[in-house]
């Protein structure tokens, strides 16, 4: 056997340092192979996963006690730090926060870098501003090393309207010198059908992503799929029970995994007595629900010709200013004239 060339090793063991903790090390302490089996089962592929997780939901899993899960729980939590930490303490934290660059510059100064890895981005517009063809371009921007704008990990990828194409992938890998098959290859594809696949598309995303590093997470749309499965009022509290519970688990992977996760929402016409006294009476769908669950919010929508506006319409530390950028043959690149 050939012997590793000297710092394989320790590389190796660097990138896992940075990888969550998988659900076997809980062998160690007490829970069986039968149980983390169980456990992997359920789309509980990490530690992290677990002591993320409320007792009621692992009661759920087929051949988990009451008393089995106070005893995962009790060791997950052991292993994953959950207290409370000082301002100065978290502050640093979030200077190591990678952001993945979108190709403009005027795009990412309004971004504070970029789009923000550990947490949820929505992107919503209408139709033809921008939405699908800027998630192409993270898929390709989100494999470049940090030292270029990137996130130095693959891109998971579930589309929901059969918009997805791979050709816009090669075009922009083009731009960066990159090898087009090398870039498709590190882009896992799902065509969800319908929301229940949707969801289920995630649990196989976590099993993935515990395996090998992921940047970058997109779904395009979040919402589609739920406006045709769930009609009418009289199913909207089912709708957004079921919208709740999918955010929800893109969260988790976000806190877990620490990829960014980026959404497109489609949007509505307000049809109220208000719409009159508003210029632009377009509101994203979700509701109060979808609101809460992004992080930072962004609204798109048409400029002249190839240029695209985009606005920070939500956010926690970004103020509320918008920025132009254009859609090329390469992706996304700064305004034309």
């Amino acid at each position: 056997m050939s012997e590793l060339p000297p710092g394989t090793q320790e590389e190796e063991e660097e990138v896992d340092a940075n990888m969550p903790m998988r659900v076997q090390r809980l062998e160690e302490f007490g829970i069986s192979s039968t149980d983390i089996k169980k456990l992997a089962a359920a789309g509980y592929h990490t530690i992290e996963a677990l002591a993320f997780t409320p007792k009621k939901a692992l009661l759920l899993v087929k051949g988990i006690s009451d008393a089995k899960a106070d005893k995962i729980l009790a060791e997950a939590t052991k292993l994953v730090p959950m207290q409370f930490t000082t301002a100065t303490e978290f502050y640093q934290r979030r200077n190591e926060v990678i952001m993945i660059q979108t190709g403009s510059k005027e795009l990412d100064k309004l971004l504070g870098g970029g789009i923000e890895t550990g947490s949820i981005t929505e992107i919503f517009g209408e139709f033809r501003t921008g939405k699908t063809q800027l998630c192409h371009m993270l898929a390709v921007m989100c494999q470049l090393p940090t030292s270029m704008g990137g996130g130095e990990g693959k891109c998971l990828y579930i589309d929901t309207e059969g918009t997805f194409r791979p050709e816009r992938l090669l075009s922009v890998a083009e731009r960066f010198g990159l090898v087009g098959e090398e870039v498709l290859d590190n882009v896992a594809i799902a065509r969800a059908h319908h929301t229940d696949h949707q969801k289920e598309l995630l649990l196989q995303a976590a099993a993935m992503m515990a395996e090998t590093r992921y940047s970058l997470l997109i779904v395009d749309s979040a919402t589609a799929l739920y406006r045709t499965d769930y009609s009418g009022r009289g199913e909207l509290a089912a709708r957004q029970m079921h919208l709740a519970q999918f955010l929800r688990l893109l969260q988790r992977m976000a806190d877990e995994f620490g990829v960014a996760v980026v959404l497109t929402n489609q949007v509505v016409a307000q049809v109220d007595g208000m719409a009159m006294f508003n210029p632009d009476p377009k509101k994203p769908i979700g509701g109060n629900i979808m609101a809460h669950s992004s992080t930072t919010r962004l609204s798109l929508k048409k400029g002249r010709g190839e240029n695209r506006i985009c606005k920070i319409y939500d956010s926690p530390n970004l103020p509320e200013s918008e920025a132009t950028f254009s859609i090329g043959e390469d992706g996304i690149n700064d305004p034309k004239e």
